[in-house]
């Protein structure tokens, strides 16, 4: 008897794990749209990892994604948005604006959120500097990570288009795989 409780029990758990992985997974795919077509006015870019006062590579990806919708969008302006890590020269905020400068993006599009520590955080602090009248945006972040964050922006009464930025290959399984535990605690606690 012990044997057969046993069995079912490791077939239960085997099947909502794999629920659970096609689940987020779908999560991920539908975050990526509708795609943003230049309609709403202001653009949050959410922070990665520094190293020093350059941008990792899947920020690099993001912030490529915005250059190229900045070029075609001249009216939007941009949020960039993220603090400065323990083992960050300046904020992310900082180096983004920098890249993105660098790149021929006019400063004056920019606005910067500098003390956030998390998508939660990248997503509330920038909302703060939006006008009280707008309360549509896009978001430019990684493919994986835009479901999470639209989540977040629905729970903070923003609603969302995606600007998805592809996922150098070096992180996308680690990436992906750690994306979906946080969507599912986002989906349970709106965080």
């Amino acid at each position: 008897m012990n044997m057969k409780i046993f069995l079912l029990c490791s077939l239960l758990l085997l099947f909502l794990c794999v629920f659970l992985w096609w689940k987020t997974g779908d999560w991920i795919r539908k975050g990526q749209s509708p795609t943003a077509n230049g309609k709403y006015p202001y653009a949050i870019i959410l922070g990665a990892k520094v190293n020093g006062t350059v941008p990792s590579r899947s920020l690099q990806y993001r912030l490529d994604a915005a250059v190229q919708y900045a070029n075609e969008y001249p009216d939007v302006q941009f949020i960039l948005s993220g603090g400065q890590g323990p083992d960050e020269q300046i904020p992310e905020a900082e180096a983004m604006k920098n890249y993105l400068v660098e790149k021929g993006v006019e400063e004056n599009r920019l606005l910067l959120e500098t003390a956030s520590t998390s998508t939660y955080e990248n997503i509330l602090f920038s909302k703060q500097l939006l006008p009280s009248s707008v309360d549509h945006v896009t978001i430019i972040t990684s493919d994986y990570h835009l479901a999470r964050a639209r989540k977040i922006a629905d729970h903070l009464a923003l609603k969302t288009d995606a600007l998805p930025a592809k996922t150098p290959n070096v992180v996308k399984w680690k990436s992906t795989t750690r994306e979906r535990a946080a969507l599912i605690k986002t989906y349970v606690t709106g965080r």
